[in-house]
């Protein structure tokens, strides 16, 4: 498990490097290429201390061993030489393995400050590594601060995804294991710690033999198009037990090289993305497509030996998009290899991406068996659906997971399985009926019957009830926008709301001479503006304009046609909408008129849809006053000009934080306060509280307070109270965040807070009793606020609920 003071390192290595190395994926890069150097270090120094030699540094790179590296006394730029040059020649080494030559080949320091690479390797050098799984757990973490989507498509599975899939395959010991798209390795990872516990006894002893364990890390192969997520993969594995990891660096859709090569499991989640013009595949694909993620399936369907299972992550495209690829690779999969379909909510990639998801479970000896499919939907995995993901307590994975496992292990026994009774998430269809009309759909909802409704709506297409147009060539030339008075909305404009059934005001008016020359068509106020081209696509913006404006050929606009569809209803339902599961080219985020208008949606009568559209604006009239709290309210503190000011450092000292004691890495009750604020627990308290902590590295000037005991680490002040000054702790945080202390000072290119420079700042000192009044009152309206909050999310809750409902109503 990852221990804080580990977590903690990582965090401000990252803080040091952000300055110098933005892009989070280099971050990763850069850390793992100075914790794998100390590591082969490190692997020498037990090698001398048990009266053996060093391998991994000597001869003619004894030189760039890590003691020498960290000298006292060495200069910064003969540190930052040696360095360079050391990671640059790694690759040359005679005395490190192959993969550790991979794992430096094309390795380079992308800064030349020597400062930052002082601070990052003083880092570094806190590292201890008892065992290799210590390093794993951490390598791990590292790789979670992957927050960006990759140039092919690729989105970070979370772990506990990789973790319910890979219980649901069961592989076994003697079975291979395949992920075509690897990324970091964490199916194989996952696979291979499943066949370890499930090969543990009672006393938690391996009952693996030597031979068992062998083989099965031979067992083990990814392949990935990225050099490297290749080199991330071969770390990951070596650090979690795999000596000679079998990833290659290879394209699985158009090289052949490979395609003789089968595996009894395969786990995966492929890139969703094509490139430019598609995939150009080799002539062996069942199924003939350029589409990525069509490809991706038909391989490894076609790559599962006769008892093979496989576990596949897909976007909803697969499910029922309508081009003949997409049915031909479905009616391939429902004849020969699926046994279930497991529907996962939208959001589970946050905050890489909203994309609606699904899991493919493949088992070729079943599936031929089987005359049905089972569909299981997962409404809620942990975690909330939102950016942060906060784990919650509603979970429905292990209940599927129980379900699944009950229903497949019937299939296995060879009982009749003719429904799913007693059973929440699940519904056991026939083949013959998925193949009606030859769609394939595997959309679950769509078989789903009985279940408890109030009243049955048809579903229609967008077109049906609004017209479909859209916006105008934005003018260009100065003259069309001087003294101009008309509104002209661009993807800006939305994008800069997200989400509004309100929406007034632009940044750029026209003027008439546009109007008149260009022959700009004003659209009128109950427009729903929806975004077809651009990055603002993918990005959901949705918008009902309140006043008549001219709009940007970017965005589609829909005008309703109000004896069917009221545009404020419509305008909810098509915020539930993700754009990718609509757009034919997932490589370009663009989107004709005619995709958006096949959009179907629940048509109520009209009175119903007034009756919905009700509940949401009384809810919104809740949500708007209390965002109005939470958006404006700041504490504050008026300053009475009769009370005495003080220089800063005339009232508190900043205190350097300390680093964690390696001895004491146990996690316990009292928080770690890194620049950022709580980095994790741990089982011994610097501080006392209450107590201010302000970010000394990395965001500098970020003032924290905490309520209890706690231990601010060293890239952070805490804040004493000087003896001679009565000053309530409260009272001075207050009045700290307003010091802006985050623009004090940047030390050496490196975001750092000059403490002297902040004594410099004053503050108020009134009487004692004065202050606590003061705080007393803001910590009021902080209680006020903090319900405020809760009271958007509920009410928030009741629209998703309310939409919700109707979008239910589908048979």
């Amino acid at each position: 498990m990852l221990d804080t003071a580990t977590k903690r390192r990582i965090d401000t290595a990252r803080d040091i490097l952000v300055g110098k190395v933005p892009d989070p994926k280099s971050q990763v890069e850069q850390i793992t290429i100075a914790l794998i150097y100390k590591f082969m270090d490190d692997i020498d120094a037990d090698s001398e201390e048990l009266g053996g030699q060093r391998t991994f540094f000597a001869g003619e790179f004894a030189g760039y061993g890590w003691a020498k590296l960290m000298r006292v006394g060495l200069g910064g730029h003969e540190m930052l030489n040696r360095y360079a040059e050391a990671i640059a020649r790694m690759p040359e080494n005679p005395g490190i393995p192959p993969l550790f030559r991979s794992i430096f080949n094309h390795a380079y320091l992308p800064y030349r400050d020597p400062e930052t690479l002082r601070a990052f390797l003083k880092i570094i050098d806190e590292f201890a590594y008892d065992h290799s799984e210590r390093l794993g757990d951490a390598f791990e973490y590292l790789l979670s601060v992957l927050g960006s989507q990759g140039d092919a498509g690729q989105f970070r599975t979370p772990r506990h995804i990789i973790d319910f899939i890979v219980a649901i395959i069961d592989p076994q010991k003697d079975q291979t294991v395949l992920d075509p798209a690897c990324g970091t390795a964490g199916f194989l990872i996952s696979s291979y710690k499943h066949i370890l516990k499930a090969n543990t006894d009672a006393e938690g002893h391996s009952t693996l033999t030597p031979d068992e364990k062998g083989a099965l890390a031979a067992n083990f192969r990814g392949y990935d198009i990225s050099p490297d997520m290749v080199r991330l993969s071969l770390v990951n594995l070596y650090l979690h037990g795999f000596v000679e990891p079998h990833i290659a660096e290879y394209d699985t859709l158009t090289s052949e090289a490979r395609w003789n090569e089968y595996a009894d499991v395969i786990l995966a989640n492929p890139p969703f993305m094509s490139p430019k013009g598609g995939i150009r595949p080799h002539n062996r694909f069942s199924v003939k497509s350029k589409r990525s993620e069509v490809l991706f399936v038909d391989y490894i369907a076609e790559h599962l030996t006769p008892t093979g299972r496989a576990g596949v992550i897909v976007p909803e495209g697969i499910i029922f998009q309508s081009q003949s690829a997409h049915k031909q690779l479905r009616k391939m999969l429902v004849e020969d290899y699926l046994v279930a379909v497991v529907s996962l909510p939208a959001g589970v990639f946050q905050p890489y991406s909203g994309v609606k998801t699904s899991i493919l479970l493949l088992d070729r000896s079943l599936a031929t068996k089987a005359d049905h499919l089972a569909f299981f939907k997962v409404e809620n995995d942990g975690f909330d659906l939102g950016a942060q993901r906060r784990e919650i307590a509603e979970n429905d994975l292990p209940k599927v997971r129980a379900d699944l496992g009950e229903y497949l292990g019937r299939l296995r026994a060879g009982e009749a399985v003719d429904d799913l009774r007693g059973v929440e998430h699940g519904l056991i269809v026939g083949k013959e009926r998925v193949a009606e009309g030859g769609e394939y759909n595997l959309s679950g909802e769509r078989y789903r019957e009985g279940s408890k409704r109030t009243s049955k709506f048809p579903y229609v297409s967008l077109d049906k009830v609004a017209k479909i147009v859209a916006g105008n060539s934005a003018p260009q030339g100065a003259e069309y926008f001087e003294d101009g008075k008309f509104p002209f909305i661009r993807t800006s404009d939305v994008g800069g709301v997200h989400r509004s059934d309100n929406f007034f005001g632009t940044v750029d008016k026209v003027n008439q001479k546009a109007v008149d020359e260009l022959r700009l068509r004003l659209f009128p106020s109950g427009t729903i503006l929806f975004p077809k081209s651009g990055a603002s696509t993918f990005l959901n913006h949705r918008v009902l304009i309140r006043e008549a404006a001219y709009v940007s050929s970017h965005l589609a606009c829909i005008i309703c046609d109000e004896q069917k569809g009221l545009p404020q209803y419509v305008y909810h339902l098509l915020c539930q909408i993700d754009a990718r599961t609509i757009t034919p080219d997932q490589a370009y985020p663009s989107l004709r008129l005619k995709e958006i208008g096949n959009i179907e949606i629940p048509l109520p009568p009209l009175e119903v849809q007034r009756e919905i559209v009700a509940e949401i604006e009384g809810y919104q009239r809740v949500i708007g006053g209390a965002r109005a709290v939470v958006e404006n309210w700041q504490p504050q503190i008026a300053v009475d000009p009769e009370w005495p000011m003080v220089a800063l450092g005339d009232a508190i000292s900043l205190e350097y934080g300390k680093p964690l004691k390696a001895e004491n890495r146990i996690e316990g009750p009292y928080p770690v306060y890194g620049s950022n604020g709580i980095v994790g627990y741990h089982n011994e308290c610097l501080i006392e509280g209450p107590a201010i902590i302000v970010g000394r590295k990395g965001s500098a000037g970020a003032v924290n307070f905490c309520e209890t005991p706690c231990y601010p680490i060293d890239t952070t002040f805490f804040v004493r109270i000087r003896e001679r000054q009565q000053l309530d702790v409260r009272f001075c945080y207050y009045q700290m965040l307003d010091l802006e202390l985050d623009k004090v000072n940047v030390q050496s290119g490196v975001p750092g807070l000059n403490r002297n420079d902040a004594y410099l700042k004053t503050i108020a000192v009134p009487p004692l009793e004065t202050q606590q009044a003061v705080v007393a009152e803001i910590e009021t309206e902080q209680a006020l606020v903090d319900g405020s909050r809760e009271l958007i999310e509920r009410f928030e809750k009741k629209i998703r609920d309310a939409v919700g409902r109707v979008w239910g109503e589908r048979e």
